[in-house]
């Protein structure tokens, strides 16, 4: 394994993938309620990457390497799904804001297990696949927020989730490159 870096925290606002979808990884929104059957097809791909002998190499010191991005992903899955409850249960709620570089450190992402994060993935992944399934056709305006005031419907929730998901299977695909 190569050696731990920190990595440079995101800082970038991707809800512009929500309505034109992202170059650098070839996202194209969907239909909402396409959500759950798009995150499931990824979940083949996480686990053929996390067999890989080098899942938990880093292409760069401060890139993440496949198990990272695939635990963020796991955590993402998660995450969200919690979002989308709140959104489902609660009239406009504010989320709880989540640091998602403090977490990569706090939880370890760099040490952890490829084939224990790839059931751990496929499970969440399933989960939340399953919830986004559950929306019925009222509920796909309701509305939610992240605590830096983003204004979200569930639908829109939706696309902006699942893009992070393919733009990080893209991260972890993609041929490697020199940096």
């Amino acid at each position: 394994m190569s050696e731990w870096a920190a990595i440079t925290p995101e800082d970038r606002d991707w809800t512009g993938v929500i309505d034109d979808g992202c170059a650098e990884c070839g996202f194209v929104p969907q239909r909402a309620e396409t959500t759950g059957g798009r995150l499931r097809a990824t979940v083949p791909v996480w686990r053929d990457v996390l067999s890989r002998p080098d899942a938990t190499r880093r292409p760069a010191p401060t890139v993440w390497s496949p198990v990272e991005y695939a635990c963020h992903v796991r955590d993402t899955c998660r995450i969200f799904r919690g979002r989308l409850a709140l959104m489902l249960d609660e009239d406009d709620p504010v989320f709880p804001n989540w640091d998602q570089d403090a977490t990569a450190v706090e939880d370890d992402y760099f040490h952890q297990s490829p084939a224990r994060v790839a059931g751990e993935l496929a499970a969440q992944a399933e989960s939340t696949a399953a919830a986004f399934d559950a929306v019925t056709p009222a509920q796909w305006d309701r509305p939610g927020r992240r605590s830096n005031g983003s204004v979200f419907t569930v639908r829109r929730f939706a696309v902006y989730f699942l893009h992070d998901v393919v733009h990080h299977v893209h991260d972890v695909t993609r041929p490697a490159t020199p940096r």
